[in-house]
């Protein structure tokens, strides 16, 4: 039997790619103009959060130029930027944007966390503990002080400014403790990958 036999036989299955059709022209347009999108939200990134995004080489010096053009120019750069991004994966870079704008699953889940903690402290000056465990830098007398002025605040009805602190505080501690763990995991990688290349 021949291999290409079965293509002869009308009776037999064809294979699935025969049924997959190409994308139509709208489709491929909105993907275009999607990556456009992203290109321009990536231009818009401050030099310190674009240096975060997983990005080729070309692409990442393609936004680069176009963040330092004007009008004319930059618009043609943004369309080479859109064009380089038909070549990368999307979801990595709509992933990092993701974290950036704050709507990450896990983002989120560390401000209500950071949330119920002020809450905890408002109701019980023992969370001050848990908070000492967590961030030994913490400066508990200046959270000891927010904690009664918001307190105050709140018996006052007046607006919730120490409130608001605690959480600012917080917010400042989890970032730089977040900082600080993403470094020493680079630090690790780097140390991984140099101890490999022995």
């Amino acid at each position: 039997m021949r291999p290409d036999s079965r293509r002869q036989d009308p009776s037999a299955p064809e294979d699935e790619e025969d049924f997959l059709e190409p994308p139509s022209k709208s489709s491929r347009k909105r993907d275009m103009h999607a990556l456009q999108d992203l290109g321009e939200q990536l231009v818009a990134l401050s030099p310190e959060r674009l240096k975060k995004v997983p990005l080729p080489e070309s692409l990442y010096e393609a936004i680069r130029a176009a963040q330092g053009f004007k009008m004319e120019a930059r618009r043609r750069q943004l369309q080479y930027v859109g064009k380089l991004m038909r070549k990368v994966d999307p979801a990595p870079i709509q992933a990092q944007l993701e974290v950036f704008a704050g709507n990450s699953a896990a983002e989120i889940a560390k401000m209500h966390r950071l949330e119920r903690l002020r809450e905890q402290l408002l109701e019980d000056e023992q969370t001050l503990g848990t908070i000492a465990e967590t961030w030994a830098e913490a400066d508990l007398q200046y959270l000891r002080t927010l904690r009664r002025n918001a307190l105050k605040e709140r018996e006052a009805a007046k607006p919730p400014k120490s409130f608001r602190e605690i959480f600012r505080v917080l917010r400042e501690l989890q970032t730089a403790q977040d900082a600080a763990e993403e470094a020493a995991a680079e630090a690790a990688a780097a140390d991984e990958a140099e101890r490999g290349g022995e």
